[in-house]
């Protein structure tokens, strides 16, 4: 299972840290994204630690997927397919522009599992970004890696998506959208912006929307429908991919006066991603 025969689990504990001053470069870009005027307000939104300490990986290191070859920082996971599962997000105190954050990140578990499909790993990692003002954002990030795509493999029924909603929107995502999120994001993914690749080689139907671009436009409409007030906490699952083939629905509903679940429902009625926000 792994490149080096050496246990995976002795990626757990692995630790490393990056800092960075946070510019308005990456939030005007987001901005021009959601189709806004900028310049962007100088506070990073929900989401927005995504657009900083990038990947900076050398283009001899990058693999056949355009991700850095494992066995890095990241264990050195012999399949394939690597997609982000979910993840749980805190929000301690926000962050804006020219603050000095440092990024330290750390992998809390590996864990080998048999799925309907094949073999799977899931790797759990946690990023906190700090600085002199405190803690800012913890994040635990949970990746799965998967067998390749087997023709003949039985396709089970996705789950269906709830339809009981109090807000909703429609997006419509198309190649150009998801080239310059992963331009903002330095996401070298094939699966997002090379359809060659997406189809014929890891077998998908169309170019994959990102879930952190998911997870982000859920937080936005979270943010907006609660009023505006700051987010606190957000859990989400990514269940199904989502792909530039089609709209999709992004869906939620007020739980109580400081919870919200939200959800996103693809063309087909299927759940995408499955998320609650606490203000």
């Amino acid at each position: 299972m792994t490149d080096n025969r050496k246990p995976l689990e002795n990626w757990i504990g692995k630790s490393e840290s990056r800092e960075e001053i946070i510019h308005q470069q990456a939030l005007d870009g987001f901005a021009a994204l959601m189709d806004q005027e900028g310049p962007a307000p100088a506070s990073v939104p929900p989401g927005g630690h995504w657009f900083y300490f990038l990947p900076t990986t050398r283009q001899s290191n990058l693999a056949e997927d355009g991700h850095s070859y494992k066995g890095g920082f990241l264990p050195p996971v012999s399949l394939p397919r690597r997609m982000w599962a979910g993840g749980r997000l805190r929000f301690d105190t926000p962050l804006t522009v020219g603050d000095c954050v440092t990024k330290t990140s750390t992998i809390k578990s590996v864990a080998e599992k048999q799925g309907r499909t094949g073999k799977l790993v899931f790797v759990t990692v946690e990023h906190a970004l700090t600085s002199s003002a405190g803690q800012h954002i913890t994040e635990e990030h949970d990746i799965v890696y998967r067998d390749a795509a087997q023709p003949d493999a039985p396709q089970k029924a996705p789950e269906q998506a709830p339809t009981d909603e109090h807000w909703s929107e429609t997006i419509t995502p198309d190649p150009v959208m998801l080239f310059r999120y992963s331009a903002l994001t330095y996401n070298g993914h094939r699966i997002h912006y090379d359809l060659k690749y997406v189809t014929e080689v890891e077998g998908y139907p169309g170019l994959i929307v990102h879930g952190p671009l998911i997870g982000t436009l859920l937080m936005k409409l979270a943010t907006e429908r609660m009023g505006g007030r700051p987010l606190k906490t957000f859990a989400f699952r990514n269940v199904n991919p989502i792909y530039d083939t089609g709209p999709f629905m992004l869906c939620g509903k007020q739980i109580d006066d400081n919870t919200a679940e939200i959800w996103a429902r693809g063309p087909a009625g299927e759940l995408a991603v499955k998320a609650t926000a606490t203000f």
